[in-house]
């Protein structure tokens, strides 16, 4: 059983927080094309929720990934993506390498207050040419005595603009491409940083995003995550987290969707009836519950093999290539549902739509799911013919 009683107080804290200081404003976020990081972070870092699974000494409270998935499954109760998207970014992505491989001075400098949520992080992977295919990123961190200097620039960069640090993967040598790269914590008010401009996007509008540009801009060896050359490594193993994080998230989001359809198909009449009598709808809206509850068991066989410590890129793989389809699926389904008001912003289903398109594309695209799978299949067409990188 991967959830307990042990889960039940954070489990309600975290909804009775959802419910009181992140919905009533989603809204305004919404509109303001941001929310505030900084001020909301800090009140997430004092209940402890940003470092649920992340080590005692560090600030965080030491619990196994299952605290962790718990929380990404709450989260999904938010009114959008963009603000669960920012956390999830904080406590998932940009920190779960260092919080493993990092030495104890740079955990003390960048993730601790990434735990108490003094500090904003932010993940640079992504470049304008090199999306899901990490092995082509450009950015060049080259040593420099005891420091690196870093050039090159990031693209689609979450709270890119109010991070205080980037956990940055970088070219730090010239071998082959898999072992050719570190992981670097970068502070944002490095000089030579720039914040080339924020973004706007098609969804995840609460949430800021940025491209950056570096400059010659130098920092210590020492904010190197672990080994050099294994950053490629590190950010495949963080990508674990990341992907299943990324599903988990969309399980609450999804079955409030349903909920919200069925109630106003419910109250919708035409042609005599309810939309919500008709056969096709009712069956639908039964099938595509259904999905979600699958989609849950895989997640949480996932989250077990995790706790218990085995690779579950497979299972990752899987569950994050199947939100991004289910999330498409029930967003346009129950967007069609809703008729006129469904096109319409102030609806709920509408944001929903914009929002759960970027599953399929954030975090490794579903072409790349889809390519991790056949290749552990051994069915790549590349890898048969000994061509893989």
């Amino acid at each position: 059983m991967l959830f307990t009683a042990d889960h039940d107080e954070p489990r309600r804290a975290l909804q009775k927080f959802i419910a009181a200081e992140i919905n009533p404003h989603v809204d305004e976020w919404e509109d303001n094309d941001i929310f505030p990081a900084h001020e909301l972070f800090k009140k997430l870092g004092n209940l402890g929720f940003l470092g649920l699974n992340k080590p005692v000494e560090f600030g965080g409270q030491g619990l196994d990934y299952s605290y962790a998935l718990m929380m990404a499954e709450e989260l999904g109760a938010i009114k959008c993506g963009g603000v669960p998207m920012a956390i999830g970014v904080q406590t998932d992505m940009a920190t779960p390498a260092l919080a493993r491989f990092g030495s104890d001075e740079v955990r003390r400098e960048f993730l601790s207050p990434a735990i108490s949520g003094d500090a904003v992080a932010c993940i640079g992977v992504s470049e304008p040419g090199a999306g899901s295919d990490v092995a082509s990123i450009e950015t060049q961190a080259r040593a420099d005595g005891d420091d690196y200097v870093i050039n090159g620039g990031k693209m689609w960069i979450t709270s890119g603009t109010q991070a205080d640090w980037i956990c940055l993967l970088a070219n730090t040598g010239d071998g082959p491409v898999h072992r050719n790269k570190s992981l670097i914590c970068v502070p944002m008010k490095s000089k030579g940083v720039q914040i080339a401009r924020k973004l706007d996007k098609l969804g995840m509008r609460s949430s800021d995003t940025a491209q950056i540009f570096f400059d010659n801009v130098r920092v210590p060896k020492r904010n190197r995550i672990g080994e050099e050359g294994a950053g490629f490594t590190y950010q495949m193993i963080q990508f674990q987290e990341e992907r299943l994080w990324g599903a988990a998230s969309c399980l609450k989001a999804l079955e409030v969707i349903i909920d919200e359809t069925v109630e106003y198909t419910r109250g919708r009449k035409a042609f005599g009836g309810s939309i919500l009598d008709n056969q096709v709808v009712h069956f639908k809206l039964a099938e595509m519950q259904t999905e979600v509850e699958l989609l849950r068991s895989l997640i949480y066989r996932a989250g077990e093999q995790l706790v218990a410590g085995e690779d579950v890129t497979k299972l990752a793989s899987m569950a994050k290539l199947k939100a991004g389809r289910l999330g498409r699926e029930v967003t346009d389904a129950c967007l069609q549902y809703w008729g006129g008001m469904g096109f319409m912003n102030e609806t709920h289903v509408s944001r929903a739509y914009r929002d759960f398109r970027l599953t399929s594309i954030g975090g490794g695209a579903d072409e790349v799911m889809l390519m991790v799978l056949c290749k552990m299949m051994g069915i790549l067409p590349g890898l048969r013919k000994g061509n893989a990188r």
